[in-house]
Parts: structure tokens; sequence; C-alpha cells
């Protein structure tokens, strides 16, 4: 690679992490680099994350992002994208978290996989993660941008790590004693107010094929889904702006609930 393009990856790499640091959003990175692509958005993105462990932080799994189409068709995004998540990120089913750490925090309702054995793509399947999933429960993601979202394109999204922040698992049920997951109906509440619905059909048709999507994708970068990681893999609904003062909460009926409080 060209000196000048892994200085613009470092550059590029810097802002994110800026943004984090001092919870205040910086410029698109596709309008400060026109030529960046997926390929140098995701080179951003494991720059970004390969610097955690030196802090104390260890990945415990990924997630999937843009998995529902709705949500690709804002950035002009033709697939899914994915992210990574961090020990540090996880938060209790309850409790309660500090809204100034975030640049605009939303709450994502989600299914969350726990992995009893690896997914390693290419040529995995729909019909492979459930063998390979220990446990399923309700989840709420909070979705971060640190980048300016109003003209956010798919390369800025996945240079920042597709929004991921902080995860909030409710209890898990077994595999073998979960539902059917296409058909699982969440409805997401502010407050106490609901302000969507959804199933798992509006992930890839079924939140396991959004589980598959990843395992596949991160093939091309060496590596995948190992066995004890969690798996995020998209949200059910929109995901609505949440603030200090207020209460997320997602009930998937039969699954459980899950909710955690900004102050």
């Amino acid at each position: 690679m060209r000196p000048a393009a892994v200085r613009r990856r470092t550059e590029a790499a810097r802002l994110p992490r800026e943004a984090e640091r001092r919870t205040a959003p910086v410029e698109p990175l596709s309008t400060t680099w026109p030529d960046l692509d997926l390929a140098d958005a995701y080179a951003v993105q494991q720059d970004n994350v390969a610097r955690r462990p030196a802090a104390g932080s260890t990945v415990i799994g990924h997630k999937a992002g843009l998995t529902p189409a709705p949500a690709r068709e804002p950035l002009g995004a033709y697939e899914p994208d994915f992210g990574h998540l961090l020990d540090e990120m996880v938060h209790r089913d309850g409790g309660t978290v500090r809204a100034a750490r975030y640049c605009a925090p939303r709450a994502a309702p989600e299914i969350r996989f726990r992995l009893a054995r690896p997914l390693h793509g290419p040529g995995v399947t729909l019909g492979d993660v459930p063998t390979a999933t220990d446990a399923v429960a309700p989840a709420l993601e909070i979705v971060d941008s640190r980048i300016h979202d109003g003209r956010i394109t798919p390369t800025d999204a996945v240079a920042d790590d597709a929004g991921s922040a902080g995860p909030v698992c409710g209890s898990w049920t077994p595999m073998a004693y979960a539902p059917d997951l296409a058909a699982v109906n969440v409805d997401p509440l502010v407050d106490g107010s609901p302000v969507a619905s959804g199933s798992g059909e509006e992930v890839l048709g079924h939140p396991a094929a959004a589980v598959a999507w990843p395992a596949n994708a991160l093939a091309a970068h060496g590596t995948g889904l190992d066995a004890g990681h969690v798996v995020l893999p998209g949200a059910m609904t929109t995901a609505p702006l949440i603030g200090a003062g207020r209460k997320a909460e997602a009930r998937f009926g039969a699954l459980g609930s899950v909710s955690v409080s900004f102050v």
C-alpha cells in the first residue's frame, strides 16, 4: 500500500476514536476522503478494535448492522455490515447507563445469540446457526453514531464499527427451548409508551440468517464467529433516540423482556 493510503487510513481511524473520547461526533469520513472505500473502512474499524486489548478490553462477539432492508436504503447500502462487541460495552438488564458517554444513543431491540461452537465462513447457512447456538436472549443494543449521521454512507457506518456501543442482555433461553425466532414479535417502549413493533422476519427474513451473514463476511478478513462469543443480528424495529431521564424497554413475548435507563 502506498504511504499516502496508509496515512489516510491512519487519520481516518483516529477521528472516530477522538469522537468517542470527546463524545462529539465528527464530520463523515466519506466527505473528507471521498475515495475511501469499504475495504478501507473495515481496515479503519479493525485498527481501532485492535487497540482495545491494550486498554484492557476484550472482544466478546460481533454485531450485524443494516440487516433490515429499510435501514440500508437511506445509506444506499446494498448489503449489511458488521462490527465488534467488547466486554466494556455490556450493561446489566434493568440497570442504568450515563447518557453523556454517548454521542447520539439509540436503543435497538434484537435477539442475542450465544454460540456453543464456531461459525467460520464462507458457506455458513441459516440452517447451520441453530445447531451452533447454545442460547438466545432478548436484548437492547445501544447504537451510537460517532459520525454526524445526516449524510453518512456505508463507508462511514463501517468505519464507525457499525455503531457498536452497548448491548443490554435479558435472560438466556436454551436454544432447544426457544420459540420460532422469525415469528417472535417485539414491542419496544420508551418511558412505558410503545414506539414501534416488529418481528424476527424483519432481520434478513430470520435472525439466524443475520448471524450467518457476518460469519461469512468475516471470512474475507481471516476470522469468524468463535465458540462462546455472542452475536447481535440486527434491529427488529426502528431504534428510537434515547436521552437522559428516559427508560428503554423491549418486550419479546415468550422470549422475555429487557430494559435499561439513561441517567
